[in-house]
């Protein structure tokens, strides 16, 4: 789910992140952002949408790394029937949806062993830190353009690593840039006007509230 399809590919997601260690002792357990800009950068290797906000946190959880996988980080939960075996798509029963590359993973890991097959699955959210919803703005009103439904059948939710190296805890403050890269952001949204929300959430499985970008065009935002 890594990739979109038709005219939109997703070719990396990145996070820099800069930290502060030893903030005021009033920090909050569930994290605390606060947006702080957002960018349009284009280039010939593809155009990236720029978010960048701040974050509070009084344990320091905040982050995952590559080797995070498993539960409750995991990418993926089984879909199973009544025995309790996998769904594959050969054997899908009528409420099964069809084939898309969120609701079906191919040759996975089950228990230690691959199957060989196309399995029913769900996303599990928690894989991912930072989650990041589109709206765009028609007769003056945002309606959110949903990156998982056809043709796209993709997110612009992802990971952003560890901000303490080693599971102490320590409040912490700092910013994370988060980069959105892809070749379509012009062709599909144009000269509309955009919003995006974003939250983060700790390893606590804490969501942060809510924050939004002010009202914009790709245009207004454009940095070369």
């Amino acid at each position: 789910m890594n990739s979109v399809r038709n005219f939109l590919h997703i070719v990396l997601f990145a996070a820099l992140l800069g930290a502060c260690i030893s903030p005021p002792d009033n920090f909050p357990s569930v994290p605390e952002i606060t947006f702080e800009d957002l960018n349009f950068v284009t280039s010939p290797n593809g155009d990236s949408l720029k978010v960048k906000i701040s974050f509070k946190d009084a344990e320091g959880d905040l982050g995952l790394n590559a080797i995070d996988i498993n539960p409750p980080f995991n990418s993926l939960n089984f879909i199973r029937d009544s025995s309790g075996a996998v769904i594959t798509y050969s054997n899908r029963p009528s409420n099964a949806p069809s084939y898309n590359p969120i609701d079906w993973a191919i040759n996975q890991r089950v228990n230690n062993i691959l199957i060989n097959d196309t399995i029913w699955v769900e996303q599990n959210p928690n894989h991912n830190n930072i989650f990041v919803k589109f709206f765009i703005k028609r007769n003056g009103v945002f309606n959110e353009f949903r990156w998982e439904d056809p043709p796209f059948f993709t997110t612009f939710n992802g990971r952003f690593p560890r901000v303490l190296a080693t599971n102490q805890t320590k409040a912490v403050e700092g910013s994370i840039e988060y980069a959105m890269l892809s070749f379509g952001w012009e062709s599909i949204f144009r000269t509309d006007t955009l919003r995006i929300d974003v939250e983060i959430q700790d390893r606590a499985l804490n969501r942060s509230n809510l924050i939004s970008s002010p009202e914009l065009t790709l245009a207004q935002i454009r940095r070369n």
